[in-house]
């Protein structure tokens, strides 16, 4: 099957879950578990189409924990913005209830917020699978963002476990991931 043809079936595929509910639930937990011992202050996100994971419940909950902490930690989410001219992305600061507009693809976005440097992006997966590599939506995003961010930062795939592509083989371009969860937990690198 030819990449565009597989983006079309797992797209499908995803939008058409019965198990929706559960796998979120369980997706948010796995999330919520990782991020425990993460170092991160300024994480970059994504606000989710065509039945992606949402990771915003989860990432609104760690900004909130680390104003508990012993030593309260000001942590910050940074949702994607697209730079139309070097066809990459920036991250613009997100709270529940900021002002947002919709991009050039209508999608939401953050309006009038200050720009973020994420020092951990999690990155949706439309597919997924060995080495950290990932099938996005064909537009080269986020392989563009990455070869261009300085220092690169730590770099995470979100995907439910139907995304795993058991023969998947990326282009000479593709940028890995440095670890993938889905629903069971880490499945990049390999435990």
């Amino acid at each position: 099957m030819d990449k565009a043809a597989l983006r079309k079936f797992l797209v499908n595929q995803r939008v058409n879950m019965t198990d929706r509910v559960q796998k979120n639930d369980q997706l948010q937990q796995v999330l919520r578990m990782w991020l425990v011992t993460r170092p991160e202050t300024v994480i970059g996100a994504y606000w989710p189409i065509k039945g992606e994971f949402d990771p915003l419940p989860a990432l609104h909950r760690w900004k909130e924990d680390g104003e508990l902490l012993e030593e309260p930690a000001l942590r910050r989410i940074g949702l994607p913005v697209v730079d139309k001219v070097h066809r990459t992305l920036r991250f613009q600061a997100w709270y529940p209830g900021c002002p947002m507009e919709e991009d050039a693809y209508g999608i939401p976005k953050p309006k009038d917020t200050e720009l973020l440097e994420p020092t951990l992006l999690f990155v949706p997966c439309v597919g997924y699978g060995a080495g950290g590599y990932r099938l996005g939506y064909g537009g080269g995003f986020y392989d563009r963002t990455l070869a261009d961010l300085q220092p690169r930062p730590y770099t995470v795939g979100l995907g439910y476990t139907d995304g795993f592509i058991e023969d998947f083989e990326p282009q000479p371009h593709d940028v890995p991931l440095e670890t993938i969860l889905n629903n069971h937990g880490v499945v990049w690198p390999v435990m």
